[in-house]
């Protein structure tokens, strides 16, 4: 191997950089499920020994911590099945395969599915979460159609980068939107003399001056860490062929695999049965398909929407408004009232896996509060903090907290006191307290598999298989994030 940048078979230094620690994370990471328990493990033991909890109170604790969050966790199931059911409309799905069929080579094909997840992640989280997935596994099948190679475990992880660098700055943010709800914690701890509007966090200068060149750094590096022709493993060595493209019958043809294809669906994206639809339908079928009913009642959140924005400008826009608009946007996309259900239905199971891992991080971060870990790690960071270093310790204190609660939202309701107590006492406004925040939060969801839940299931990949190039995304973009948010100005 050549110690130049580049070695003789074209292989720059952070391809090989990233494909070395995916080895390693591939023989090591273990599924999510165990990862939370194993995390567990560790907040239990640090607990004890750093805050001289006993053993049964850590886990009171715990089992105190995993209701705590319901309603929150309701509210992000809701952010992640409404975006679901949007994505996985055929509309959606022709307009991805389309798009799918621009790249001419491997490279460009992991940028445009990075950056499309990225710009979505900052529009919503749940859309860009099941769209990314669903483009990159369209992607995937798209190169191996058309003979491009392309290394499918970084184009996954090219899916999940709207949750791993862009989401919490936009408009499904959990911490920013949070502060501008009425009546939110911080106000009635009275940290707060009221909410903090939008303008002064989502829609700053400061947030989308960052948001933009984090897209831009992001791409430039997911370039670079793409495998050439020959060291990339293309979507058919993760998912078989069968399960992709349906199975082949003797003519050479290819049966209906189990995605349909939007000429076999009625507009609305059922598809179409012959024998059913000669026959005709009951009172009580005609009410459930009616589009009137449907329409009526999803023109008429969507209105609401509309007149909460008009009255109260972008700064009416909190956590409750953005499921209100996700939620009846759906409905007017499907118009059919029984059709939306069935998709809710779908969307429940690709949320099976936050639901069941939820309560264990919920339980965690309670273990973290309770016993004060949450307040001790915020403290210590900010004890060395300046008015000009405090963006780069926010940034480091939501990234540390996110890798053992990853939950925005949950972890911004214990750790955001601190923050926001220390941003007044430095003179640091707080929208600009809350952004850099928000930036570790997301940040290290590229560490975390959580999140990735929906997105294995998607894609068909593994968490270990895609997870070291996900790791090489968060540690590439650790000096990126610190200049620019120490030298970026409010």
């Amino acid at each position: 191997m050549s110690t130049d940048t580049t070695s003789a078979d074209g292989e720059n230094a952070i391809e090989r950089a990233g494909r070395r620690l995916a080895d390693v994370v591939e023989r090591w990471m273990p599924s999510p499920f165990l990862f939370a328990i194993i995390l567990t493990y560790v907040v239990f033991v640090v607990g004890i020994a750093v805050e001289n909890t006993g053993p049964f109170e850590m886990v009171e604790f715990w089992v105190d911590g995993f209701w705590a969050f319901l309603t929150f966790a309701m509210q992000m199931v809701l952010i992640l099945m409404t975006g679901f059911v949007i994505a996985y409309h055929p509309r959606v799905n022709d307009l991805l395969q389309r798009l799918a069929a621009i790249p001419n080579d491997g490279k460009q094909a992991v940028v445009l599915v990075g950056v499309f997840a990225m710009v979505l992640g900052w529009i919503h989280w749940g859309l860009s979460l099941i769209v990314g997935a669903i483009f990159a596994r369209e992607m995937g099948k798209a190169a191996h159609e058309r003979g491009i190679e392309v290394h499918y475990p970084l184009l996954c992880v090219a899916g999940y980068m709207g949750l791993g660098l862009t989401w919490h700055w936009g408009l499904s943010g959990s911490a920013p939107l949070l502060l501008n709800t009425p009546g939110n914690e911080f106000v009635e701890l009275d940290i707060l003399g009221g909410v903090v509007p939008t303008s002064q966090t989502i829609f700053s200068a400061y947030a989308l001056t960052l948001t933009a060149l984090s897209i831009l750094f992001a791409a430039a590096v997911l370039y670079l860490l793409t495998p050439g022709p020959e060291r990339s493993e293309g979507i058919t060595e993760f998912v078989p062929e069968t399960e992709l493209f349906g199975a082949v019958s003797d003519g050479g043809e290819r049966s209906d695999g189990p995605e349909a294809s939007s000429e076999d669906r009625s507009d609305g994206g059922e598809a179409v049965d012959d024998e059913s639809a000669d026959a005709e339908p009951v009172p009580a079928e005609r009410i459930d398909n009616s589009r009137i009913l449907g329409g009526v009642i999803a023109l008429t959140g969507v209105a609401m929407v509309v007149y909460t924005l008009a009255t109260q400008g972008l700064d009416g826009w909190n956590l409750n408004v953005v499921n209100f608009a996700f939620l009846f946007s759906g409905l007017l996309i499907y118009q059919r009232p029984a059709l939306y259900r069935e998709r809710f239905g779908e969307a429940a199971e690709a949320a099976a896996g936050i639901i069941l891992l939820f309560p264990f991080f919920a339980g965690i971060q309670g273990m973290m509060n309770a016993s004060g870990l949450s307040e001790t790690i915020a403290e210590t960071l900010f004890a060395v903090s300046t008015p000009a270093t405090y963006p780069v310790i926010a940034w480091i204190t939501g990234a540390v907290v996110n890798m053992f609660v990853p939950s925005g939202g949950g972890e911004w309701i214990v750790i955001g006191p601190s923050v926001i107590e220390a941003a007044q006492d430095l003179g640091v406004p707080v929208g600009k307290a809350t952004m850099a925040y928000a930036v570790g939060d997301a940040h290290t969801n590229l560490f975390n598999p959580f999140w990735a839940i929906p997105l294995l299931a998607i894609t068909g990949i593994k968490a270990r298989e895609m997870f070291g190039y996900a790791i090489a995304m968060l540690i590439a973009l650790i000096p990126f994030l610190a200049v620019v948010l120490f030298v970026l100005p409010y």
